[in-house]
């Protein structure tokens, strides 16, 4: 697929100059990239593959009876439980997440558990298998990655659980990203220079920038097409508005979130993985449910090549139509336009204000309004706040598109 690139200016320093007050702000990136360790950090899709797919080779998953599995007791070490189940050679050790998602299957409270001493803790919990009404569980039991022994249970679920793992998604970023690291037009993002508002997306990949993560409960990637930036529109000093495409997406196979990516153009990366200027933005998530697995072939992953080799033709087209469409001329039909759109009077007056302090010019076009909008939502303290506001953003924006 051959994507046409417009007009770009490309800075004497190799990066592009953008506007990142227009559009919205995205953290989630951001959150991923303070909560994660260094041995949670990736510097290429091999390297990450690797990591995944050798835990899915050394795990198996079965269902069993909970009436059959054992709490075993270790007094040597009484803040360690043990299962043997039914058909096992020796015991497994549940991790800390697989045990509060046992605790959960037979409606014991796993923070309490976690206080008793072992042998306690062990009764309590044999006393709820035994008991237990939902009679099977689905278990992911993985064995030591250095040749050891040891088999830990790294997950417990209903007997219905639809597990994707984490290397089913990877895998499927590969076939359109390769390495990721720029082999392929998608590759880890570069950096916004705050003090000159210049995006450089020739960044080198280390610990500190790559935004390739995984741990032992899931997986979260993010790359962006940043080396070839689009042009819709222009700012007003005349320079082009320029966009970036890019995606992210998740798993846990072991059930701690839904698989789900987003899609989306924005105008730059900071240093901390922030998003901004943010626009087009697109989510779906399938849930671990009994059909997952066949709604992750037919649907996400599809959805994510689709995205991955679209033309940017019909962004630029929407753009470009919400930037000619004038729904507004004089002071009374702009707030008429927002009140009667759900906003309050005050919202309306700020919305008009940061138009006019950044156009130079009272809002106009529906682009216009858009970006009022969120850029007000940026504002917004509280999380639901600011996603109603840019919903609404969007929707007025779909309208056009």
């Amino acid at each position: 697929m051959n994507m046409q690139v417009l007009d770009t200016r490309r800075d004497a320093s190799g990066g592009y100059k953008v506007d990142v007050s227009r559009g919205s702000h995205n953290g989630r990136v951001s959150s991923e990239w303070f909560s994660r360790p260094d041995d949670q950090r990736f510097l290429s899709l091999d390297e990450l593959a690797s990591s995944v797919r050798g835990r899915s080779e050394r795990s198996r998953t079965r269902v069993v009876e909970t009436a059959l599995i054992h709490v075993e007791a270790n007094r040597g070490d009484p803040e360690r439980l043990a299962l043997m189940l039914p058909g096992a050679d020796a015991p497994v050790a549940p991790t800390h997440w697989s045990f509060g998602q046992l605790a959960s299957q037979v409606g014991a409270p796993a923070a309490y558990l976690r206080q008793l001493p072992a042998p306690l803790a062990a009764i309590n919990l044999q006393y709820g298998l035994t008991s237990n009404r939902a009679e099977q569980i689905k278990t992911l039991e993985t064995k030591d990655g250095h040749g050891g022994s040891r088999v830990e249970l790294r997950a417990v679920t209903g007997p219905d659980y639809g597990r994707i793992y984490d290397h089913e998604l990877v895998e499927a970023v590969q076939k359109i990203a390769g390495n990721g690291t720029g082999d392929t037009r998608w590759k880890v993002p570069g950096v916004l220079d705050w003090s000159t508002g210049i995006y450089n997306p020739r960044v080198d990949i280390s610990k500190d920038t790559t935004t390739l993560y995984a741990s032992d409960r899931d997986v979260f990637l993010f790359l962006v097409d940043d080396l070839n930036p689009i042009e819709a529109g222009r700012l007003p000093d005349g320079s082009p508005d320029l966009y970036f495409r890019g995606f992210y997406c998740w798993n846990s196979e072991v059930g701690a979130k839904t698989l789900g990516m987003a899609s989306f153009y924005l105008r730059a990366v900071c240093q901390n993985r922030n998003l901004w200027g943010v626009e087009d933005f697109e989510e779906i998530s399938i849930r671990h449910s009994k059909y997952a697995a066949n709604r992750f072939a037919h649907e996400a992953a599809p959805a994510l090549e689709g995205f991955a080799n679209s033309s940017p033709l019909p962004f630029v087209n929407g753009i470009k139509a919400a930037r000619e469409r004038i729904v507004a001329r004089t002071d009374e039909e702009r707030g008429d336009f927002l009140r009667h759109r759900g906003f309050s009077k005050a919202e309306t007056g700020k919305i008009i204000e940061t138009v006019l302090a950044e156009e130079g010019r009272p809002p106009e076009s529906i682009f216009d309004f858009v970006q009022g909008i969120t850029a007000l939502a940026r504002g917004k303290a509280h999380q639901d706040a600011r996603l109603d506001m840019e919903g609404k953003a969007k929707k007025l924006l779909d309208r056009v598109h």
